[in-house]
């Protein structure tokens, strides 16, 4: 007898892709696109179309439940699951149940949470999340104008309640914490803004400060990046904590194995973050010219489209 193997689109899982901080990452994401509770100027997912601090299953647990149990019949070679993707994931009131599962049936993956960390000042969220091995929150600014400038939050949102929310992870969260902020020329790169940013880091008292800037497409255009020489100026401030600064890292995902999905992996990549036709052709280990055949299709198709920035030509779900 033959072994058909049914290949499943999924509809919640993305990837595995690379990623600059986690290696080989398989995305989850428990938000329809684009439910958040910021609208950020740099975000390359695109413009928030729901900006609310309401919890609820936007994704049905057992549509998740089913995807991973249908992903992982295979135990493929990973280094984190990631929940991450087109929103902000603690807005979803199941997180706690989907960690728990994974936990419980394929312990020997390791967890991580990458959120904007504007809901931890409920205690419930921080219950819901203490199982998992990495949290990746952002702060990007402290002074409330420049937040509202760079963050663009739900109205009932302040800075004041998201570093009081970290401040209480840390205290009940063993694990690790790596802090991002991300820097936007000319808002919070200014001496001010930094020293505040820097008083409120070591409140948090995370495991390591991330800096990052712009590096695809943002939501807003005139968004610019910071230099690397200004970016390793602020990073000495943030002594003695341990301080990276994020730079785009290629990797095979694949091994040179094309998949057999692989007008639905790029698809669903590029969904939710702008790629390039070189990032595509790393992470899948196709030669370029077969990459751009489908991304050539994909436009006929009107399904996606081409935007030209200094740092390369990159492809957008339309």
């Amino acid at each position: 007898m033959v072994n058909i193997k049914i290949i499943m689109i999924y509809k919640h899982l993305f990837g595995p892709v690379p990623s600059r901080r986690l290696g080989i990452s398989l995305g989850v994401d428990l938000v329809p696109f684009k439910v958040c509770t910021l609208d950020c100027i740099y975000c390359e997912v695109g413009k928030t179309t729901i900006k609310t601090l309401e919890r609820k299953e936007y994704v049905i647990y057992d549509e998740i439940i089913s995807e991973l149990n249908h992903y992982f019949a295979d135990n493929p070679q990973l280094d984190y699951i990631t929940f991450s993707g087109a929103g902000e994931p603690t807005l979803n009131s199941r997180i706690g149940d989907v960690i728990k599962n994974i936990k419980e049936k394929y312990s020997n993956y390791k967890l991580c949470l990458i959120t904007n960390g504007t809901l931890f000042y409920d205690e419930q969220v921080r219950k819901e999340v203490l199982d998992v091995d990495l949290i990746l929150p952002s702060l990007d600014a402290v002074s409330d104008i420049i937040f509202r400038k760079i963050n663009r939050p739900n109205k009932n949102l302040s800075v004041d309640k998201i570093v009081e929310g970290l401040v209480l992870l840390r205290k009940e969260f063993s694990k690790q914490i790596w802090l991002e902020i991300f820097f936007v020329e000319g808002l919070n790169d200014t001496d001010e803004e930094v020293n505040l940013l820097v008083e409120k880091v070591k409140l948090i008292n995370p495991d390591r400060v991330q800096l990052n800037t712009l590096d695809r497409p943002g939501t807003e255009r005139w968004v610019q990046p910071l230099c690397e020489e200004k970016l390793k100026r602020i990073a000495n401030k943030f002594s003695p904590f341990p301080v990276d600064i994020l730079t785009r890292k290629q990797t095979n995902v694949y091994k040179n194995k094309i998949p057999e999905d692989v007008e639905e992996i790029i698809l669903s990549t590029i969904k939710r973050r702008p790629c390039t036709a070189e990032d595509i052709s790393q992470m899948l280990g196709m030669k370029i010219m077969e990459v751009n055949k489908y991304l050539a299709i994909f436009e006929e198709q009107n399904i996606i489209e081409k935007q030209n920035e200094k740092n390369g030509v990159f492809y957008k779900i339309k």
